[in-house]
């Protein structure tokens, strides 16, 4: 989880136009690909997580809302892309971190759409959990706050999502967080957190339940596929490199026995030495 925003000179921006002003021109759509807009992008201006927009024969979705303070901004974009609000099918929520799904209730309010994520990304959403959403990190003064929201219905490995022809194929990819989705769609894959350009990954903590040996599963997934272009929910769109994701699945299979990842961690094998020459009776021997 990244868990940087718009800054407070941006958000000062976006907040301090009148309706009138921001609704007076349609702009045109800025598609990545065909059928996909990206709200940071359009907006042109960091707005915080990646929110794609996808549609088809008048009907969109949106993967992500992002944070609670922009979820206005991302509505006038959309109504200025000349999208009819009405027309929206569903918010996904691909994971519940907090600084992709804070705004959902606002979003749902505004859109009076619908909210679908992975039976596992369900209880800290609809219980405004702030530690396991990270919206609450009391050690470095984060405290933003995380509105509960209702999930109207469920995600799962292999469902299918259809805005108007285009079909989206659901990967369940856990790892990160344990209701990590991503989604398939033709020579795109929607990646979420699990990898970005630069071979980093989402945040690997327990307090969001964070699994090493499943993020490995998920990334050697990406690896094996025949998408030429990664979404992630981070960071620049990028084309697949089998590169960028080998290196951080190698990463990430050592982190496995580090102690630096804690409860993360599945061993450490240098406690198992230490603990081997205690029972054999052995005294470490140090160079004179």
């Amino acid at each position: 989880m990244c868990t940087a925003g718009p800054s407070a000179y941006d958000k000062k921006r976006l907040h301090c136009r009148p309706q009138s002003v921001r609704l007076k021109f349609m702009t045109r759509r800025k598609y990545l690909f065909p059928n996909v807009v990206e709200l940071n992008y359009q907006a042109g201006r960091r707005l915080g997580v990646n929110v794609y927009l996808v549609e088809d024969g008048g009907e969109f979705i949106l993967i992500d809302i992002g944070f609670e303070d922009t979820v206005d901004v991302i509505v006038d974009l959309i109504r200025e892309m000349d999208f009819n609000l009405s027309h929206c099918q569903c918010i996904i929520a691909t994971h519940a971190d907090a600084d992709h799904v804070q705004g959902l209730a606002r979003a749902k309010e505004k859109l009076k759409t619908r909210v679908i994520a992975h039976p596992l990304s369900i209880p800290p959403i609809e219980s405004g959990d702030v530690i396991q959403t990270y919206a609450s990190i009391a050690a470095q003064g984060i405290e933003l706050g995380m509105p509960a929201c209702k999930i109207d219905g469920t995600l799962n490995e292999g469902d299918v999502i259809n805005v108007g022809k285009l079909k989206l194929d659901v990967w369940h990819t856990p790892g990160h967080t344990p209701g990590q989705l991503a989604f398939k769609m033709g020579k795109l894959l929607f990646s979420g957190d699990n990898i970005y350009k630069d071979s980093c990954v989402g945040v690997i903590d327990a307090h969001h339940g964070s699994n090493l040996p499943d993020f490995i599963t998920s990334l050697k997934r990406i690896l094996a596929d025949d998408s030429q272009y990664l979404l992630p929910s981070h960071g620049p769109v990028f084309k697949r490199d089998p590169k960028i994701i080998q290196k951080a699945i190698t990463r990430l299979q050592g982190y496995q026995y580090m102690a630096d990842f804690g409860t993360c961690a599945i061993g450490w094998p240098l406690q198992d030495e230490w603990e081997a020459d205690i029972l054999a009776g052995k005294m470490p021997k140090f160079d004179k």
